[in-house]
């Protein structure tokens, strides 16, 4: 498998992750396990390049690159809405969230390619490239949810099973090695 390919693999794969995530009824957790599930791409893609990263510099470039997170949040909380707004919500939030996180990883995937790493980038160049990508991701969002017949209960159960899985690695139950695999296949279910 090419470098491309397996990079594709990486961000698609992360994004399907995002639209599961976006359509989790708790209000801003969503923003949360998003905003994981970036810094948890951007470790994989720099391990895949060989490039330094640590997850604190890899939270600040989420943290850079998508800063006008109110729109997101005002999506998210929609959600409080008794009835139509964990649809519209949901909805809203999983395209947005898929979206964006296409967009970092794009991103990222430009500057690794490059030989660079997220320590050394032009914050505002990454930003420019980063609203573009996020035009493309939401078309691209679109259509992984349309191919991706997998209804939003299973999206929401993989979601909060990785959540879980998250919670356990960060409290030492289980090794980074185990968090991998298993969300590895929890998300080859869906």
């Amino acid at each position: 498998m090419s470098r491309n390919e397996e990079t594709g693999k990486i961000i698609r794969r992360h994004v399907l992750w995002s639209l599961g995530a976006g359509l989790m009824p708790v209000p801003l957790f969503d923003i949360a396990a998003v905003t994981a599930i970036q810094v948890d791409m951007l470790r994989q893609l720099a391990n895949h390049y060989k490039v330094e990263y640590s997850q604190s510099s890899g939270k600040a470039f989420v943290a850079a690159l998508t800063g006008g997170t109110f729109a997101r949040i005002g999506a998210s909380l929609v959600k409080a809405i008794p009835g139509i707004g964990s649809v519209v919500g949901g909805v809203s939030m999983s395209v947005m969230s898929g979206a964006s996180t296409y967009a970092v990883g794009q991103v990222a995937n430009h500057y690794f390619a490059s030989g660079s790493d997220i320590f050394r980038i032009d914050v505002t160049e990454a930003k420019e490239k980063y609203a573009e990508e996020y035009e493309k991701g939401k078309q691209v969002a679109a259509d992984l949810e349309k191919e991706k017949k997998t209804s939003a209960e299973t999206y929401k159960v993989a979601a909060e099973t990785i959540g879980n899985l998250e919670k356990l690695k960060q409290s030492g139950v289980i090794s980074e090695a185990d968090f991998d695999a298993v969300k590895q296949k929890v998300l080859e279910g869906l």
